[in-house]
């Protein structure tokens, strides 16, 4: 931790007389990292968002809407087999480490080279990253998120899109060739996603959405 940080951390966030009562998200602006993240976070008051992170600016976002949470249930389970017996493990949303401590993202699914139980996993560990992209998060998803995964090296990432009100479901796989993704495969709806690498699975994006 820098002093700076240390300053805030060690201040007594209980001093609510002060002209300025201490404010993490707006005192700690730009200073963030897993350390100052397992003392400050979740934010008291607040209700239950994702927190990200990038060279120290946090990012809140509320979690996925009802439809993509019972997509990423289906999705796990339609993975679980294939990835299991290619040696791999199916999590949900965990706090990936991009290569620094001041950068993490929060996958709506990951999957992992091994089993992981702290609190933080490295990048080093995942081998596919998915991201169910809704309309308030089109540009993290289908931008930010990839151009993050690509610095580190993750081999895969997956995105998926439901739209309940025209029964549409759109599942995208692809895999980083020299320096990009490239699309590997894509169905929609009444189609089936077939993957083989980086495990088998077999299903129709229609199963992710609740009917």
């Amino acid at each position: 931790m820098t002093a700076t940080v240390e300053r805030f951390a060690n201040q007594q966030v209980t001093d609510v007389d002060s002209d300025h009562p201490f404010d993490p998200l707006v005192d700690l602006d730009g200073m963030w990292t897993v350390e100052v993240a397992e003392r400050y976070l979740p934010i008291p008051g607040l209700p239950l968002v994702k927190y990200e992170c990038w060279d120290g600016k946090l990012f809140i976002s509320p979690y996925e809407a009802a439809r993509n949470s019972y997509g990423a249930i289906e999705l796990a389970s339609a993975f679980r087999a294939g990835a299991r017996e290619a040696g791999y493990y199916v999590y949900g949303t965990v706090n990936l480490t991009m290569g620094a401590l001041d950068r993490w993202i929060q996958p709506d699914l990951t999957v992992l080279d091994s089993p992981q139980h702290g609190t933080w996993v490295a990048a080093e560990h995942c081998v596919m990253v998915v991201e169910f992209v809704s309309p308030s998060s089109v540009r993290r998803d289908h931008v930010n998120k990839p151009a993050a995964c690509l610095q580190q090296g993750i081999a895969w990432f997956m995105t998926v899109e439901l739209d309940a009100a025209r029964d549409l479901a759109v599942v995208e796989l692809r895999r980083l060739v020299d320096g990009r993704y490239e699309l590997v495969t894509r169905a929609v709806s009444g189609q089936r996603m077939q993957m083989v690498e980086p495990f088998a699975a077999d299903f129709d994006p229609a199963d992710l959405l609740a009917r």
